[in-house]
């Protein structure tokens, strides 16, 4: 690929940006909208002048940059939970913020950016002798260290710059760490009324003839936790299939009930497509008749108990041991947890027989196996686009219109990454079916479970299968001869396809986020189709960190393994992460509401797949100074690979308990807190009712906070800047 089809590619991708981003800022003001770019919670919000025209409303302006710029990560913590924060200091960590101070501008992609574009980049575009052409005619190739000399003493200059990103990259991620698990810490002793400290989750309960599941926790737990046990709520059986069921009974003996003059009125809507005066049909439904209903119709409801229980404890102390601690003599029964937060319930789950749940993880595995080799097919006819003389080859009818000038610079360097993009977009819906099928009984275990799948997914097919499959094309018969030299010939050919690659899936990513499209459409459908001027009716959303977790980090994975090889994708990199900085936190202050939070048990996966990033790098450089004839430079790599495992293990030794478990010390502090201030009791009392499978009008512990009626919708559509904090909190 020539560096003119990469600047085609970032042409077009700048362009479509601009509009997309000047678009947004346009459609953001307008009342009709608010819903999308505003969440639900706004959404509510009344306003006599929604119908003023103002010209101003459709001028783009960059207000909610500046907004999104100014606030702080206490304000995103307010707004969206610890995760949101972890989320933004992962962008952080990876890119470099122009208008930040210079102490903390030195994030590791900043300096090596810095440390690649000017030491080793000239050292690649110079290492050979050879007839130059003009820049932008020049081939991405020249740019990488394949076009380095072999035995050249210059590679000590990779070398150099190799220690230099690694020893900051881990420095960094030290503090990073550190900062995090201070957060996490503050974020244990901030929510003292927390139920989910006082509950713990028993599944696997053993089933008698002679009681129900429900008596026969209470005996348990009676006899063996006396002193601390409080008491106890049993969990119903209620599939998805029992729902469906039950709700098509109600929907037959609404249709059955209804009288005629139900199909007119005030309560119809007419169609806006057709415009026929036959309207739809809007069913009353008694709100009261579907609040804490059972599903069960009135059935006996011991008929329907699962082999799960919340049980309450007295003290946050009394119920972390009892979830710690081995219940009986058969680990496969009284298996206990503690329980989630009642807003992050996963209800359908809980009732899954605890013995069916390794089937299933087994059941998924191979499940997951099977789609990663689906997906070798579109990622081998990506590499194919690339490869435009093996192309032609396989389709000779393409070389009439592969010989335009035009045509083969968006061949290569637009449509390769744009074919890979549209099919990865299956791929986290599809991961979240399969965390939903393994059985994680709360939602944000869900999620998290699903990021690790689509991170392992986008490393193998995204970064791995293209590497393989460009080299299946070149050389099969070297693939398992030599190793070393598949991952220094490999990597660095591949760099030009990856450079497209962030600047289609990150760029353009990053301006469909903004837009929402999905809401727009529903927005639409709702306002013209159906003819429904309610802005309430679109629901609200959750931050997709199953989605939006992985490509960063697969994006940092592009950057630590090319810095060296390929410095010219750091400056595409730094552009995306600083527009991720921006874009997520709009997103986060704006759009998603926060039902539920991990606690920011997200940094884990980031700080592991970094340390996987770094090594990888290290030992891609190993071999690539190995195949350069740099034997001395490929040595000198070792103690580097060694220094960053052990940096693995301290962080793990040392900051990764505080995100599998709560530390005692803090639920006992808060535990004599609340005695002490006599606030023990008033807590035990809401405990019944916090956990509500069923759900009620009432609002639980657990619960989002609902908006304040006093916020303006012209704050809303003109400056977001003026609307305080805790209007948007969850």
């Amino acid at each position: 690929m020539k560096l003119a089809a990469l600047l085609t590619s970032a042409g077009i991708n700048t362009a479509v940006s601009v509009v997309l981003f000047s678009l947004y800022s346009v459609l953001r003001k307008q009342p009709s909208f608010v819903n999308v770019y505003f969440g639900a919670k706004i959404a509510q919000v009344r306003s006599r002048q929604q119908d003023a025209f103002r010209f101003d409303r459709f001028v783009p302006s960059p207000s909610w940059i500046l907004k999104a710029w100014e606030t702080s990560d206490e304000e995103i913590c307010a707004t969206g939970g610890l995760d949101a924060v972890v989320f933004v200091r992962m962008i952080v960590f990876s890119k470099l913020t122009l208008l930040l101070l210079i102490v903390d501008s030195f994030r590791i992609f900043s300096i090596a950016a810095i440390v690649c574009n000017f030491l080793v980049l000239p050292l690649n575009y110079f290492g050979k002798e050879m007839q130059r052409h003009q820049i932008p005619a020049e081939t991405l190739e020249v740019f990488t260290i394949a076009n380095v000399e072999e035995g050249s003493r210059w590679l000590w200059a990779h070398c150099l710059a190799l220690y230099l990103v690694s020893c900051c990259a881990c420095f960094l991620l030290y503090l990073e760490y550190k900062s995090i698990s201070r957060m996490r810490l503050a974020y244990f002793t901030s929510s003292m009324s927390n139920p989910s400290y006082f509950t713990v989750l028993v599944r696997a309960i053993p089933w008698s003839r002679e009681e129900s599941y429900s008596g026969t926790v209470a005996r348990f737990f009676t006899n063996y936790y006396a002193s601390s046990f409080l008491s106890h709520q049993i969990v119903y059986r209620s599939g998805s299939v029992q729902k469906l069921v039950t709700d098509a009974g109600k929907v037959c003996k609404m249709l059955k009930l209804a009288p005629r003059e139900l199909h007119i009125g005030s309560n119809s809507m007419r169609c806006g497509l057709c415009g026929t005066s036959t309207p739809f049909s809007m069913l009353p439904m008694d709100a009261d008749d579907d609040q804490g209903r059972s599903d069960f119709g009135g059935s006996d409801l011991s008929k329907k108990e699962s082999a799960a229980a919340l049980v309450f404890f007295r003290t946050r102390y009394a119920a972390l041991v009892a979830s710690q601690s081995l219940q009986s003599r058969n680990p496969m029964s009284w298996v206990t947890n503690l329980s989630p937060e009642p807003g992050d319930m996963y209800w359908s789950n809980i009732c899954v027989p605890y013995r069916l749940l390794w089937i299933r993880k087994v059941a998924i595995l191979v499940a997951s196996m099977a789609l990663v080799a689906f997906f070798i097919v579109p990622v081998s006819l990506t590499q194919g686009l690339v490869h435009l003389d093996k192309l032609q080859k396989t389709f000779p009818f393409l070389r009439g219109v592969l010989k335009r000038k035009a045509m083969s610079q968006l061949a290569t360097g637009y449509l390769p990454s744009v074919v890979l993009i549209i099919f990865m977009y299956m791929v986290p819906p599809i991961m979240l079916l399969f965390s939903t099928l393994e059985g994680s009984t709360s939602r944000s275990g869900r999620k998290r479970s699903a990021s690790i799948k689509v991170l392992c997914f986008f490393i193998w097919n995204v970064f791995f299968g293209n590497i393989l499959s460009g080299s299946v094309i070149e050389r099969f018969s070297k693939i398992f001869k030599d190793v070393n030299y598949l991952l220094a010939t490999a990597v660095p050919s591949t760099a030009t396809f990856f450079m497209t690659y962030v600047l289609t899936s990150g760029w353009a990513s990053l301006s469909c986020e903004l837009m929402q499209p999905f809401g727009l459409l529903c927005n639409l459908f709702y306002m013209f189709i159906l003819r429904n001027k309610d802005v309430t009716t679109y629901g609200t959303l959750t931050f997709p960190y199953h989605t939006e977790v992985p490509r960063i980090l697969l994006f940092g994975l592009f950057g630590f393994v090319y810095s060296t090889l390929s410095p010219l994708i750091l400056p595409f990199l730094l552009v995306y992460f600083s527009l991720a900085y921006l874009v997520y936190r709009n997103q986060i202050l704006n759009v998603y509401v926060t039902k539920y939070q991990t606690g920011g048990t997200y940094w884990p996966i980031v700080h592991n797949a970094t340390i996987f990033s770094m090594v990888l790098m290290q030992v891609i450089a190993m071999a690539v100074f190995g195949l350069k004839k740099s034997t001395v430079a490929s040595s000198f790599v070792i103690p580097l690979i060694i220094m960053t495992l052990l940096f693995n293990e301290y962080c793990r030794q040392r900051f990764q308990p505080l995100f599998m478990q709560i530390p005692a010390q803090i639920l006992i502090e808060m535990d004599r807190q609340d005695e002490q201030n006599g606030k023990m009791k008033e807590i035990h009392q809401k405990l019944t009712t916090s956990y509500t499978q069923f759900k009620s009008k009432s609002r639980t512990l657990g619960d989002p906070m609902p908006p304040n009626n006093n916020c303006r919708l012209e704050d809303l559509e003109i400056n977001p800047g003026k609307i305080p904090v805790h209007h948007l909190s969850s």
